[in-house]
């Protein structure tokens, strides 16, 4: 019975396609909106005392040079925002965008290397535009270069795991597939977020600007792909 619940509102979901995309815009303004909030706060400083407080908790008392948690934990977070890094998010994205050209795809890749491409740009405008200065309440444990807010791992993450993460669900038959691969792509986007704190190199609200930032622009990238394919541009 359950079973035949969910079909249903998969099916409903497809005839009102409308809505759907309607649902989607609204989420998207909605984070544009909340983006803006939090910018306005940072500037104004109003989030210093929380993002050194939250900082702090996930350092170990009395060593603020040691991340709470063993030495494998440790590594874990380190493996784990790599994930963000460019090194495998370029990677990830030119083996994807291989395949659906193989595929003879070649509005799928082309949307993708549009999608992460303009993401690239923005974040790096943004980065210079701002030009906050990186945590100096604890050490570093991974190497930086760039300014602080937003957070390019967190912002850049959210932009290619979210938008693979509709491409590949879109072609799954089943709802469940579709429902596992997203949530993937946003517990991938989470982690890499949170262990940028971890390893000292993010303030907490770097990390919420880059997901709300990347999540707005994934989002409104897949607004104008489905409005060019309702028009039969692709």
């Amino acid at each position: 019975m359950k079973y035949e619940k969910i079909l249903n509102l998969v099916r409903w979901t497809r005839r009102h396609i409308e809505i759907v995309s309607l649902v989607i815009l609204s989420i998207a303004v909605a984070s544009v909106w909340a983006l803006a909030e939090l910018t306005d706060e940072v500037v104004e400083g109003s989030t210093r005392n929380l993002d050194r407080d939250i900082l702090l908790l996930l350092r170990t008392p009395g060593d603020l040079s040691d991340p709470i948690g063993p030495w494998w934990f440790e590594e874990m977070g380190r493996d784990i925002t790599a994930l963000g890094g460019v090194a495998v998010l370029t990677l990830t994205t030119l083996i994807v965008s291989i395949f659906f050209l193989l595929l003879r795809r070649w509005t799928s890749a082309l949307y993708i290397l549009v999608t992460i491409g303009s993401g690239i740009l923005i974040s790096s405008v943004a980065k210079d535009f701002f030009d906050r200065p990186r945590p100096d309440l604890v050490p570093h444990d991974s190497i930086v270069h760039t300014a602080s807010f937003p957070s390019g791992h967190s912002m850049m993450a959210a932009i290619v795991y979210l938008s693979l993460g509709v491409l590949i669900a879109r072609v799954q038959p089943r709802f469940f597939l579709k429902l596992y691969v997203m949530i993937v792509a946003i517990l991938l986007t989470l982690f890499v977020g949170i262990s940028r704190i971890y390893m000292g190199v993010h303030w907490p609200t770097d990390v919420a600007a880059g997901w709300l930032a990347g999540g707005a622009w994934a989002m409104i990238c897949l607004i104008m792909a489905r409005i060019l394919a309702r028009r039969g541009h692709i």
